[in-house]
């Protein structure tokens, strides 16, 4: 659906909307990236906007630049997708996501058919620019030192994505000891197999090094999976319970409370009660996230997947900047990352089930078949648990996510969703 023609449209529509911006364009380094990359670029430019190619870079360099430069920002990348999958985030005036009525603005502007209105001298100008990258990178080396990561020991997973040549190279300058895994940068292995989701790997090499930590990115670089020293998952619940604790403890909470999606863990608002820190919830998705932080003026907000945004310092969300704030709170806590992150919250358990649909398949009317079963066990789990059902925003997918006391019960509750959703669509 993706395709170079649409990505011109799409380049086109960008620079109708924003008419008086630069446009700055970077990419994860999945196969088909380049070539998106020019359609977007060629749209923009014969619509007279100056364009500027940032090359391979991970999404909050991207937003952190557009912001820095006050550009728009577009970014090919399909995340934690496979590779042949690809998409594109566009980021507006101060580098944070698109509100609706700007999405829809540019979505109307699709398929018009309309011939570009620029010529000659109307044209604009494409640049290459192999500078930015640097200024980002510096950026989170300098806000907190060159020492300030002495003593870790850090096993780091880019995912085979856009954060290959920026992690490494950012922990290490800032005094960390860093073993790397999920390097590589050919584009044809982002995701596969380790990275974020798929911290197996990086999990091993933790033990195997004895690190006092891993840390795992997803493709484009904009969330973040901890792991402790014993390889153990510590997810974006625990991370952000961490640092809500932490900026309260460092009067850096501002009194103000912390924004999170549904999919987050029950156990999160136990702790945030316990500790008097407010809670809003929000639908799935870290622009939902970064709206409720924008409209409460907070500064903290993040999702399970690991997701964490830190709205003072960035636009948007950073996996390496959540890497940095994780390393420097384990430094000066002198404890071990398991320690923390079990005494931070019990997470109640929690079964997240997937099931594949077919294209074509009408979502909206197989969850609507689905109310009967969903009530049924609504009404088994009453008030001591949750169950969400969505369709998936990346994938042909509906996730069914069953908080119970008990992950056996968890599981089999969800399983029993999962199964009356498969023979609902096979109808």
């Amino acid at each position: 659906e993706l395709t170079p023609a649409l990505c011109l449209e799409l380049g086109r529509a960008v620079a109708t909307v924003f008419p008086d911006h630069e446009v700055v364009i970077g990419r994860d380094p999945r196969r088909s990236g380049s070539v998106l990359e020019a359609a977007l670029a060629a749209g923009a430019g014969a619509q007279g906007a100056r364009v500027r190619l940032v090359g391979v870079v991970p999404t909050p360099a991207l937003a952190w630049i557009a912001r820095e430069d006050g550009a728009i920002g577009v970014m090919v990348t399909a995340s934690h997708n496979p590779w042949p999958d690809n998409g594109v985030k566009v980021f507006g005036p101060g580098g944070v996501k698109l509100d609706d009525s700007t999405q829809t603005r540019i979505e109307e502007l699709l398929g018009t058919s309309r011939a570009f209105e620029r010529h000659g001298d109307g044209v604009g100008v494409i640049e290459v620019d192999t500078r930015a990258s640097d200024r980002y990178r510096h950026w989170v080396t300098n806000l907190m030192g060159d020492s300030a990561l002495s003593g870790l020991r850090m096993v780091v997973d880019a995912a085979n994505g856009a954060m290959a040549a920026f992690a490494p190279a950012v922990l290490r300058s800032m005094g960390a000891e860093v073993i790397g895994v999920g390097l590589g940068d050919e584009g044809l292995d982002i995701n596969q197999g380790c990275g974020a989701t798929h911290p197996s790997t990086a999990a091993a090499a933790v033990v195997a090094h004895r690190a006092d930590l891993g840390v795992c990115f997803d493709g484009d670089g904009d969330r973040l999976i901890a792991l402790d020293a014993q390889g153990g998952v510590v997810d974006g619940d625990r991370l952000l319970a961490l640092f809500a604790l932490d900026r309260m403890h460092q009067g850096r909470l501002g009194g103000s409370g912390v924004a999170v999606t549904v999919m987050t863990n029950l156990g999160f608002h136990h702790a945030m009660a316990r500790a008097g820190i407010p809670v809003a919830t929000t639908p799935v998705g870290d622009r939902h996230i970064a709206d409720a932080l924008e409209s409460r003026r907070w500064v903290l907000g993040g999702e399970q997947s690991g997701h964490v945004i830190q709205r003072d310092l960035s636009p948007t969300g950073d996996g390496l900047l959540a890497a940095v704030t994780l390393a420097d709170l384990l430094r000066r806590s002198g404890r071990a990352l398991g320690d923390l992150a079990r005494e931070v919250m019990d997470a109640v358990p929690q079964v997240l089930v997937n099931v594949r649909l077919d294209p074509g398949v009408d979502t909206a009317r197989l969850l609507d078949a689905l109310s009967g079963p969903l009530a049924d066990v609504e009404r088994e789990i009453g008030s001591e648990g949750r169950v969400l059902v969505r369709a998936s925003g990346t994938e042909p997918l509906v996730r069914i996510m069953v908080e119970a006391p008990g992950a056996d019960r968890a599981e089999s509750l969800a399983k029993d969703l999962a199964t009356a959703l498969e023979t609902l669509a096979s109808a």
